[in-house]
């Protein structure tokens, strides 16, 4: 391949020649565009912005000769000035390293397009006031996240030490984290073992799937907490944390999370229909987060209990069993044969 263009924001096509036949990808882009990192190739490809042949490839995926590569740069996100904002925490442990929060629904964690401000991020700011600049411009002390409609809890470090510590713990996955969901549907067991690879929805970036040639892998146990005849509680806990796993996972078990958009159909029952709209988000609690402390070595394990919007979700599907059941009892039973 003969040398790049510049890097713009339109789409890059390359052709692969017989001479980097048997290469990795994610070299091949960075001799081909060396003003570009090997590792910024890593998480283009990682996000979804290179295909070959159009779908999506890992990294170190070897090419042959006559593939063709479409990399698609995004365009740089224009730079957000952080604030502190006075915005209500619920702080569930503090010490000088590091905080556990009980983060709420609908509170996004950091600064992006659309949610400059009103963020978690932004009220860490007013509540620790040298958090900024630790973990990265737009993520200060973050070093997990959790989507915008799933509560629970998260631990934030206040020095980059701490950060640096925690974040090589999250990577190798020696943390606990364990989520309280309620899904729409019945498993076909009372628990089990859910082990896929996990990558981006080819046909929607916005998604992640399963159904991947390659991809991370993804490994999340789950049990039956509670049968609620059309709805069910379950308890799911990671092995590793990749983004979506939890409503992914669920959802290829055939159980999708009661109220998420993303994963989950509409439910054709009516009645688990209307307690999901009136929940209004995937009904998603991180219950219990356990990690060891990076200045003591101390196992610390903290645990939440879900929200009032979670709560009713459940009372309402649990009154829903009870009516079903009542129903069924008092049908007329059928005579037995003689």
């Amino acid at each position: 391949m003969s040398p790049g263009p510049p890097v713009g924001f339109r789409p890059h096509t390359l052709v692969v020649a017989p001479g980097v036949a048997g290469r990795r990808l994610d070299l091949v882009l960075a001799a081909e565009f060396p003003q570009v990192s090997r590792t910024q190739f890593t998480r283009h490809v990682s996000e979804g912005a290179v295909t070959v042949n159009g779908q999506l490839a890992a990294p170190s995926r070897k090419l042959r000769a006559g593939e063709v590569i479409v990399w698609t740069p995004a365009a740089p996100r224009p730079s957000l000035e952080l604030h502190a904002q006075d915005i209500p925490l619920q702080v569930v442990y503090e010490d000088a390293s590091l905080v556990v929060l009980d983060k709420p629904p609908g509170l996004v964690v950091h600064p992006a397009a659309g949610h400059e401000d009103g963020t978690l991020v932004n009220a860490l700011l007013a509540h620790c006031r040298d958090l900024r600049g630790i973990g990265g411009e737009l993520r200060p002390g973050i070093v997990h996240r959790l989507d915008k409609d799933t509560s629970g809890l998260l631990v934030v470090a206040k020095d980059d030490a701490t950060m640096a510590a925690l974040g090589a713990d999250f990577k190798i996955h020696r943390v606990r984290r364990v989520y309280d969901a309620l899904v729409v549907g019945r498993p076909p067991r009372t628990a089990g073992k859910i082990d896929t690879l996990h990558g981006r929805d080819p046909h929607d970036r916005k998604r992640f799937t399963t159904r991947v040639k390659t991809g991370r892998r993804a490994i999340t146990n789950w049990r039956l907490l509670e049968d609620l005849g059309r709805a069910a509680l379950l308890q799911a806990e990671l092995e590793t944390g990749r983004t979506h796993q939890v409503r992914v996972h669920l959802a290829a078990l055939g159980c999708p999370i009661l109220g998420d958009s993303t994963y989950c159909r509409s439910p054709r029952d009516t009645a688990v229909r209307e307690i999901a709209r009136t929940l209004g988000r995937q009904a998603l609690h991180a219950r219990v987060l356990g990690f060891f402390h990076p200045k003591t070595g101390a196992w610390m394990e903290f645990q939440s209990e879900p929200p009032a919007d979670f709560s009713s979700a459940l009372a309402s599907l649990r009154a829903l069993a009870a009516d079903d059941r009542a129903k069924a009892d008092s049908r007329p039973q059928s005579p037995k044969g003689g």
